[in-house]
């Protein structure tokens, strides 16, 4: 039997085999353990940054992950709704993965960092790196299967800062996947709340008109304003909300967004000032939009370099509503035109197009 299989099998001479390590090795082992360290510093960041902080927006490795995935769907889901409304859910998952897989291969390297850092229970020998990473998988989410054990006192720390790393892992994401689904239910619920009063902006400015003024809107605009500025925050804390795409118009948070700031453009620079809703509420409602639109940056989406085509008037001249004239509502739209690039911006990045649905 070979002199270091022997040594294995009897499970002495780690003192004596630590001192036949050349200085190249040791060398190694200290990259090894500081590349370790941080690749599972890396995760653990990403996933505190992600679920944790409200004015974060996504980790760096989380953010440049789902643009990508979303980038990659779009190019060969081009027109499949269908496919793109798997969008979010691959997207959550696949982060999940990233975070799960970090981990992993941290905890694999930091514990390749020396030859003696776990024993076999067994034979008393040292696992490879299929053992290693055999026993981090168990060490993460359980308490080990007894196959290997820690071997020093470094070790025995270390196995558990894994079964710790691991906990914090499954607790937070569960609490992330629920906030998420709850918060793509209420993008879906602004939507339904915007296209039911109009899946155009006219239309929606049609809806409040009683034939002398459009106070009936002041009821709508006023939860709708509450219920865009909780999605703003929403978005802030989870971008992976942006890619959630839904499979119908109606339901798709993105157009309504547009339409409903397109019909507080018409009740801000449309209609004469004597026929609008309370106009305290009209600017806090473009105030909310205004809010949802700054957390595009957190996925990545800047205003386009062409201008959406603009509300029609004569659309609610045929309904009886009073408006101003083309020409000023022409240079007041100049006034908001970066901020229409964006909203356009918006709905192609979620794959649909202006205006948002042909519809009256």
């Amino acid at each position: 039997m070979p002199h270091r299989y022997a040594e294995r099998r009897s499970g002495i001479g780690t003192g004596q085999r630590s001192g036949l390590l050349s200085t190249r090795n040791a060398a190694m082992n200290v990259a090894l353990f500081a590349l370790g360290v941080a690749v599972i510093l890396a995760a653990t960041v990403d996933l505190l940054w992600t679920a944790l902080w409200v004015d974060g927006g996504a980790g760096p490795i989380s953010a440049r992950l789902s643009t990508a995935t979303w980038r990659g769907l779009k190019a060969v889901g081009s027109g499949r709704r269908r496919l793109l409304s798997l969008a979010g859910p691959l997207i959550l998952v696949v982060t999940l993965f990233a975070w799960i897989g970090l981990l992993w291969a941290g905890w694999t390297v930091l514990f390749g960092a020396s030859e003696t850092a776990l024993l076999s229970t067994r034979h008393g020998g040292f696992p490879n790196w299929v053992g290693r990473g055999y026993y981090v998988a168990y060490t993460m989410f359980t308490d080990g299967n007894g196959d290997y054990t820690p071997h020093g006192e470094l070790w025995q720390i270390a196995s558990g800062l894994t079964t710790a790393s691991g906990m914090l892992f499954a607790t937070l994401s569960v609490s992330y996947i629920l906030s998420v689904l709850g918060a793509v239910a209420d993008k879906r619920s602004f939507a339904s709340s915007v296209h039911g009063l109009g899946e155009r902006s006219e239309a929606f400015v049609r809806s409040g008109w009683n034939g002398d003024d459009l106070a009936q809107l002041d009821l709508p605009l006023n939860e709708l304003a509450s219920d865009i500025g909780r999605l703003a925050e929403q978005h802030k804390s989870y971008p992976i909300l942006h890619y959630y795409h839904s499979e119908g118009g109606t339901d798709a948070s993105t157009v309504a967004v547009a339409v409903f700031d397109d019909a507080l453009t018409l009740l801000r620079f449309g209609v004469p000032e004597e026929r609008r809703p309370n106009e305290a509420l009209v600017k806090g409602a473009r105030s909310s939009t205004s809010d949802y639109l700054q957390t595009l940056d957190e996925a990545f989406i800047e205003p386009v370099d062409r201008t959406p085509r603009p509300p029609d008037l004569d659309r609610l001249r045929a309904a009886g509503v009073p408006t101003m004239s083309d020409e000023e509502f022409a240079d007041a739209l100049d006034d908001v035109d970066e901020r229409r690039r964006r909203l356009l911006a918006l709905v192609e990045a979620d794959a649909w197009y202006w205006p948002p649905l042909d519809a009256d």
